[in-house]
């Protein structure tokens, strides 16, 4: 028999209660589901652990007093002892920062606050890996932008790719996140009319409490689906954090997302190398300018020296005009003064300022634009590879690191 099935090919879903009501309420949450066994047990985790067989579980929910030191600590021996499967669901009435803390702290799988909704319930359950396997973390396809001058489109362009992600999908939305690593300056929240919710300074401590848990509280979600990190600005503080805080808050996005885009500030910090390395596709972006281009072969060179092997940048020359006539430059200067070809982004300024001012994607303003077309082309090969690339050195590293 396998772990987690009984012997008609069914999920058998634990679940430990003293509530009647909740007990009453998880079976009516389950009645209509051919896929579960739900089996409720009545008892306390403190005294009745022996009762939940957790080797035969899809899931455990344990409805819990938080309050209780014994419930608690029965919880994290219960943890201990099963590692990191089948996960455990918790149910509590009880509920401050102190337990938020301590559950956190357990890595329980997730946990909800009474009074719960039959809905909540099957979702919670649902949202868990359903197998051993699954429970392992899985890799994202990351796109990363990084501006090679100030001012030359990289958030527009990194909004942009992380919708058009978001809408690759044959059979729905994909979930796609788009990471601001611009503490400082970033502009992400405000091109979605989003509030950014990462809070940084309250995870730098302990970044080792970070965990999807976390993670949800300080996503921010666009109305289309896309889940944005941002910190709110503090123009007035030049800080470079903790690049082991950074990167472990980057492999655990890209353990729960399908695609991550990222848009990189310009500035150099301790953590840029990780990034880059964990990157798929890395994209550098500059404008139709002399010391732009000087900027962006400089920049290639530099990741290419740093890096070594890895994604190869490309190069983006954003709201570029084709010149056949004329003074200014044309593509064959460009080509010779990158010193390899570079992919042409169309200017719509119009475009793309009515929609930063709207809060919306440029497919919003008029769809099927030349610049979505243009995006298409670079994400549609790379999207396609979802699933079948290794463990990026980024992952690699990190998995090192932590265990140190």
């Amino acid at each position: 028999m396998r772990m987690g099935q009984s012997s008609a090919s069914k999920s058998r879903v634990a679940v430990l209660t003293a509530d009647a009501g909740f007990a009453e309420l998880a079976r009516a949450a389950f009645a209509d589901n051919a896929q579960i066994e739900l089996d409720v047990i009545h008892g306390s985790l403190a005294f009745d652990e022996d009762k939940l067989a957790p080797d035969s579980a899809a899931v455990l929910v344990i409805d819990l007093d938080a309050a209780q030191d014994a419930e608690m600590q029965a919880l994290q021996g219960l943890i201990a002892r099963t590692g990191n499967w089948p996960p455990v669901l918790v149910v509590t009435q009880a509920f401050d920062e102190m337990v938020a803390r301590a559950l956190l702290q357990m890595r329980v799988a997730d946990f909800l606050v009474k009074p719960v909704a039959a809905a909540d319930l099957v979702r919670a359950c649902t949202r868990v890996p359903t197998s051993p396997a699954n429970s392992e973390a899985t890799e994202a396809q990351i796109f990363t932008f990084v501006p090679a001058v100030g001012g030359a489109g990289v958030t527009t362009l990194a909004v942009q790719t992380a919708m058009l992600l978001l809408n690759s999908g044959q059979r729905g939305p994909s979930s796609t996140c788009l990471v601001d690593l611009d503490f400082q300056h970033g502009a992400c929240a405000d091109h979605l009319d989003l509030e950014p919710r990462l809070n940084l300074s309250e995870i730098e401590p302990r970044p080792e409490r970070l965990d999807r848990q976390l993670l949800e509280v300080m996503l921010s979600h666009h109305a289309s689906g896309l889940a944005l990190i941002a910190a709110p600005n503090r123009p007035a503080e030049m800080r470079s954090f903790d690049p082991d805080m950074v990167t472990r808050l980057l492999d655990l996005v890209s353990s729960h997302f399908e695609y991550v885009v990222f848009d990189v500030p310009r500035t150099w910090f301790s953590w840029t190398d990780s990034v880059l390395m964990g990157s798929n596709n890395l994209f550098i972006v500059s404008e139709m300018t002399v010391p732009g281009l000087r900027h962006a072969r400089q920049l290639v060179a530099a990741i290419s020296e740093r890096l070594g092997e890895g994604a190869q940048p490309k190069i983006i020359i954003n709201r570029y005009e084709q010149r056949m006539f004329g003074p200014g430059l044309r593509r064959a200067d460009i080509v010779q003064a990158l010193g390899q070809e570079f992919i042409a982004m169309p200017n719509h300024y119009a475009l793309v300022r009515e929609a930063i001012d709207r809060g919306v994607p440029l497919d919003d303003v008029k769809p099927r634009n030349k610049i979505s077309q243009e995006l298409n082309k670079l994400i549609a090969p790379a999207a396609s590879k979802r699933g079948g690339s290794q463990r990026s050195p980024l992952l690699q590293k990190l998995k090192l690191s932590w265990a140190r």
